[in-house]
């Protein structure tokens, strides 16, 4: 499988994505979206892929919709735009749903559908120079498709405030509202992103892994007894699983297990 707009590398269990247009600051195009899709999907397919890691190359993680895909919107039709937006809003809710988890690598500006990009990953690392923003209002655009995820990831106080507002944050800022979870030196982000990844691939259940996003993403649009006669069926499958009978075995004969 070829990428025009992406690499796409293995590295010890770890696939990595790397967003490759870096003298157009990484921006969206139709190209890099369809890119992307195939991307996820091989991975999450892939025996050997447990990890995902999602970064990019220059200067600038991603600047949002390019130039190019600006000056096209004004010429679309509701048609034209609704098609484009339902590719975004697909690639948006594949991220989210994938069965592996993935991790953003952000070493610089994360802009628009760019921040929207590093939203909906399950982790996020970023360095302290990097920044976010939601910037639409300020071009008389709407932030449509990653407020859905953003909503849920920070709550709606501090979703107003970013979308609202449309201006940059600093990582320092990002990781005290919710919307990063680690800043790392960027000297050391790629080391400790790596062996975080690794962690993951070494001391936890793919099996636990899938379940957990799966159920972390289904049950939050559940009533309360609805989430909990979900979450029961849940529990009693994980249960019969392959993983939890070894780990569980190993657990008892005192036994490392690696995953």
């Amino acid at each position: 499988m070829s990428f025009t707009t992406i690499e796409y590398t293995i590295n010890q269990r770890i696939a990595y994505i790397t967003l490759n247009r870096p003298e157009k600051r990484n921006a969206f195009s139709p190209e890099l979206v369809t890119d992307l899709k195939k991307a996820f999907d091989k991975a999450a397919h892939d025996p050997d892929v447990k990890v995902i890691v999602l970064h990019a190359k220059g200067k600038v993680f991603s600047a949002g919709a390019d130039l190019s895909a600006l000056q096209q919107l004004q010429n679309n039709t509701y048609e034209d735009n609704l098609r484009d937006s339902g590719e975004l809003a697909a690639l948006f809710q594949m991220i989210y749903t994938l069965p592996k988890v993935v991790i953003a690598q952000v070493e610089g500006p994360a802009i628009a559908g760019g921040c929207g990009l590093a939203t909906i990953c399950d982790l996020v690392f970023a360095t302290p120079q990097a920044s976010f923003g939601y910037t639409e209002v300020k071009i008389g655009f709407l932030p449509a498709i990653v407020m859905i995820f953003l909503l849920r990831k920070i709550g709606e106080t501090r979703s107003k405030e970013l979308l609202l507002s449309g201006e940059l944050i600093t990582a320092d800022t990002a990781l005290k509202m919710g919307l990063i979870n680690f800043i790392s030196d960027a000297e050391t982000i790629s080391e400790t992103v790596f062996n975080y990844a690794q962690k993951l691939c070494n001391e936890a259940s793919a099996d636990s892994l899938r379940l957990t996003k799966q159920m972390i993403a289904h049950v939050q649009g559940l009533s309360l007894q609805d989430a909990l006669q979900y979450a029961a069926g849940m529990n009693a499958s994980a249960r019969a699983t392959d993983d939890c009978k070894r780990g569980i075995a190993a657990f008892l004969n005192k036994e490392k297990i690696t995953w």
